[in-house]
């Protein structure tokens, strides 16, 4: 036997306003309540498992592979009393998140190799030329010896588009170098770097993500040992909330952990019925 709420004594209960709890059946987020002849809600404790259940659920947005459209199918199967459907698609859930955290951690972890590689090369060359010239040019090789390509070949190499290179270099992951005649030029090293971005791209790190990622791997070679996943994972004191819900492996590992809370609590209303 459960006991019985108001729409104000539910809402208390569960910490929310009353036309909280009024959206939440509207939305179709809790099971609906039967009424009084006067026409008062009557919730049970049913009811408040389910608020409990969908804040849970809903305490870490993760929105890539259709995490997010899962979740809120989890709790709008809790509230059409489908319990077992529910727990299944949660578990389905804990599998998604789990391979997306480490495709994520994948990802960082080949970027590092690439990066590292990438500057001890660089290092080799500048260390070379050097020794020969007694000098070296900016980007190790030689201008002479380098093969330079245009924007639209570098992305022809690299399977992107003209405005996704253009819009990378606005928001300052490459510097573009340019010849005389002031046009772009793109070298292994820039497209070395290409990769690296769209590498993390498809793994679903934003921008400021990856440049903070970027500038973090460059101190690290030079003078440091930075974590890599604490740089691509820790915003800035500056940066607002959007940057600090890019944190995607914390973010990944918090909503399983939030999925099996969830499943809990499904077993927990369905011992209620």
């Amino acid at each position: 036997m459960t006991g019985t709420y108001t729409t104000s004594q539910i809402a208390k209960s569960a910490g929310v306003h009353p036309n909280t709890v009024r959206k939440y059946e509207e939305w179709g987020l809790i099971q609906k309540p039967l009424r009084k002849p006067n026409g008062y809600r009557i919730f049970t404790d049913i009811h408040l498992k389910q608020i409990a259940l969908l804040r849970k659920a809903f305490q870490i947005e993760v929105m890539q592979s259709g995490l997010r459209s899962r979740i809120v199918n989890v709790v709008k199967l809790s509230a059409q009393c489908k319990f077992d459907e529910a727990i299944l698609l949660a578990q389905e859930y804990i599998l998604i998140a789990e391979r997306e955290k480490q495709n994520a951690k994948e990802a960082a972890k080949i970027c590092e190799e690439l990066y590292k590689a990438d500057f001890q090369n660089n290092a080799n060359k500048k260390k070379h030329s050097a020794k020969f010239s007694g000098t070296y040019k900016d980007f190790g090789t030689p201008e002479t010896d380098r093969t330079f390509l245009k924007r639209s070949e570098a992305a022809t190499e690299l399977n992107l588009t003209i405005d996704t290179i253009r819009n990378w270099e606005m928001n300052g992951l490459l510097k573009v170098k340019r010849k005389k005649n002031g046009y772009r030029i793109y070298d292994s090293d820039d497209i070395n770097r290409l990769k690296i971005i769209r590498l993390l791209r498809c793994a679903n790190y934003s921008l400021s993500a990856i440049l903070r990622m970027l500038n973090a791997l460059e101190y690290r070679i030079n003078k440091s040992r930075t974590d890599i996943l604490k740089a691509l994972n820790t915003p800035d004191e500056n940066e607002d909330i959007i940057s600090v819900c890019d944190r995607l492996v914390f973010s990944l590992e918090k909503a399983e952990e939030n999925a099996r809370e969830v499943i809990n609590i499904l077993n927990e209303i369905k011992a209620l019925e």
